[in-house]
């Protein structure tokens, strides 16, 4: 979910869900109750935040079994891709009441969705992610559950009502399939505390992208955050779904970037704003990022395509990898949806009924791999300092170190743009993809969304 500007697009997509939800009932089947297991001894811990490149994972559209063992199948190409960190979508038990079978209206915080699989089939997947250098996040939705929750039977107290006395949805949305929690109830807190605990000790996840972050008091999260990171022998990640700046005092080390995303959108659409707004929108958000937290970058996730997908937003593959180009280069820990790097183009791939095709577009899939193989290697890439060029069409930005320059250029159009160089940017240059020589001088001819990353 989004902030309150896009809540008929969060909508949307708990409407495209209602199939999906119908069609797990069919496949469910009951779950034995999970006795708790003792605390992992694996030692693996995450990256520092500036490292990061996290991976969303839509289960229903990920695989052709919609499970964890479909993940834990994948990971080696999740490895590949060039991510470290992947963020699952809502695993748990979803509600039938009011129901539009939306992943983010849960019947139980610590039960999961029998279609997913078991326990122990959750272990696995943490436990090969580990042995492979990933990190496992998971999706948690704070602000509301199902109708049919257990809570909600047992603690009325625990959800907001009106002057009647009557639990409501979350106030100034549409959510109508979700109900709105209290967070002035004491017991509440320390109960949704205690069940984002059972995940981090008994499953051994590394963290939470937390949903709807926005609509939570700040007070909670500084109190669930710091009660999370007291959690022993844990390094954990935890990222806001919101965009407001207390959330890094609460705790957080990312939120996500919807500005940017909004911009980046303006550039590449028919708007065709300048590239120069997209410099200015990325300065404008980080001003209220303190050093050593991040935003995160992307083109796209999970509600934006249910909406419509990269290929359709950026003008089609190329434009569509030039987007990736800049959101992962410029600044911020990069994000991919999952089938974004094989060129996803229809947005029934993700309702439940589909499954990604793994084996479409793999001149796509190389040119994702490359451009995060190079940004893997290159500290400059991930944390260097940051300097922007002026030109309406084409974006142009060097990230510095004491001892690598890295020049990204990125055609931002359909057609050839012609680019004058600026005089410090003039000399050799190594392509940092194809190790090829490249000379600077003059004006330089791009392609139609073509992009260059050089390096000296």
């Amino acid at each position: 979910m989004k902030e309150l500007n896009s809540i008929t697009k969060s909508m949307t997509a708990r409407l495209i869900l209602v199939s999906l939800f119908f069609i797990l009932q069919s496949c469910s089947k009951s779950e034995d109750a999970i006795a708790p297991a003792p605390p992992s001894t694996d030692s693996f811990q995450p990256v520092a935040t500036e490292d990061i490149v996290m991976y969303e994972i839509n289960p229903k559209a990920f695989s052709a079994t919609k499970n964890f063992q479909g993940i834990t199948n994948r990971l080696d190409d999740i490895k590949a891709l060039g991510v470290n960190t992947i963020w699952i979508m809502p695993i748990y038990k979803v509600g039938v009441l009011k129901s539009f079978g939306s992943f983010y209206c849960v019947k139980d915080y610590k039960g999961i969705d029998p279609s997913y699989g078991t326990m122990q089939d959750l272990k696995t997947l943490v436990s090969t992610a580990h042995q492979k250098g990933i990190a496992v996040l998971f999706d948690w939705v704070a602000n509301h559950t199902s109708w049919d929750n257990a809570w909600i039977t047992t603690n009325p107290s625990w959800y907001t009502q009106n002057g009647s006395g009557q639990i409501i949805s979350p106030e100034g949305t549409n959510w109508n399939d979700v109900a709105d929690l209290n967070f002035n109830n004491t017991a509440m807190r320390l109960a949704m505390i205690d069940a984002m605990k059972y995940w981090i000790t008994e499953a051994n996840i590394d963290g939470y992208r937390f949903d709807a972050a926005d609509f939570v008091p700040a007070d909670f999260w500084i109190q669930a955050n710091t009660a999370l990171n007291a959690i022993p022998n844990k390094h954990l990640t935890l990222l806001a779904e919101g965009s407001r700046a207390d959330h890094f005092s609460a705790g957080f080390q990312m939120n996500f970037a919807w500005d940017y995303l909004g911009a980046e959108k303006n550039v590449f659409g028919v708007s065709q704003t300048s590239v120069a707004n997209l410099f200015t929108t990325n300065t404008n958000e980080y001003l209220a990022v303190p050093t050593g937290k991040q935003k995160l970058r992307f083109t796209t996730n999970h509600d934006e395509s249910y909406q419509a997908t990269p290929i359709t937003v950026y003008g089609g593959k190329n434009g569509a990898l030039a987007a990736s180009v800049i959101s992962i280069y410029l600044q911020g820990v990069p994000l991919l949806y999952c089938g974004q790097e094989v060129g996803v183009s229809s947005v029934s791939t993700y309702n439940g009924s589909n499954t990604i095709d793994w084996n479409a577009n793999g001149d796509m899939l190389i040119a994702y791999q490359n451009l995060l193989r190079f940004y893997n290697s290159s500290t400059a890439a991930r944390k260097g300092t940051l300097t922007t060029y002026v030109n309406s069409n084409t974006a142009v930005f060097k990230k510095s170190t004491t001892s690598e320059n890295v020049l990204v250029l990125v055609n931002t159009r359909s057609s050839s743009q012609t680019l004058a160089i600026p005089a410090e940017l003039q000399g050799n240059w190594t392509n940092a993809l194809t190790n090829s020589a490249v000379s600077l001088s003059g004006n330089l001819s791009l392609t139609s969304y073509q992009y260059l990353i050089l390096k000296n």
